[in-house]
């Protein structure tokens, strides 16, 4: 396979991301691997896993999730290009959760002590890893949010527009034509505690008044400040710009 040096990085010259130096891309070079990728409906890391290095995502879609001994799953978060993967086990003995393909995916891989390797070399880089923790920790705060106290119509609502935004925010065209939308309605219920059926009705319910279109496994906004209104969703939704590892 193929793989793309660390200054090369098709992600780099998004605005979505920091700049960084020579030196860091260099240290980031320095622990990466190799490049693996996964087709759809695949698993990156085990729950219970104990040796699971770390990943970036660089393309495609994946989740967070974990489940319960009948089968129950809760999806933590979906996790898009640039997200970070595995800090968590890195806090413990085994992972915590699962992490799986929603399509076709490729991911950095880095060595395990990967994580000591940045704060040892590079305080800005430890802060970034500081950084990118707690903003998937504000992702899965959403998510309880919308799970504990939103209406069926808000969590949806919620989940179409963070979505959107983050998937719109890699693409050129800032989302005018559709971002790519591969879950499906069980993943949507999986991931905000509804059932099969009222997910179902609910999408439909929103699209007939003109909220949001998915078709051909792409989302498409109608009426963003309508959406943003059901979902109690306040400010512009732009995701902060961030590191990328």
């Amino acid at each position: 396979m193929d793989e793309t040096p660390c200054s090369a990085c098709p992600l780099r010259p998004l605005p979505l991301f920091q700049g960084h130096t020579p030196e860091e891309t260099a240290l980031v070079q320095s622990l990466k691997r190799r490049e693996v990728t996964l087709p759809a409906n695949e698993t990156l890391i085990h729950e219970g896993q104990t040796d699971a290095p770390l990943y970036t995502l660089r393309e495609g879609w994946a989740f967070r999730y974990k489940t319960l001994s009948d089968g129950r799953r809760q999806i933590l978060s979906f996790l898009l290009a640039g997200d970070f993967i595995g800090v968590q086990q890195k806090m413990a003995d085994a992972a915590a959760h699962g992490v799986d393909t929603l399509t076709d995916a490729r991911f950095c891989v880095f060595q395990r002590d990967s994580l000591w390797e940045l704060h040892r070399q590079s305080p800005t880089m430890g802060f970034n890893i500081t950084w990118l923790t707690a903003h998937e920790e504000s992702l899965v705060d959403d998510t309880l949010l919308s799970v504990g106290r939103r209406s069926a119509e808000e969590r949806i609502a919620t989940l179409l527009i963070l979505l959107f935004k983050r998937a719109a925010a890699l693409q050129p065209d800032a989302g005018v034509g559709g971002v790519p939308f591969p879950l499906t309605q069980q993943h949507i219920a999986d991931g905000l505690g509804l059932s099969l059926v009222h997910t179902n009705k609910t999408l439909r319910k929103l699209e007939r008044r003109g909220l949001h279109h998915i078709a051909d496994a792409r989302l498409f906004m109608r009426d963003v400040r309508a959406l943003a209104r059901l979902a109690d969703l306040w400010g512009d939704g732009r995701p902060p710009q961030r590191p990328l590892i």
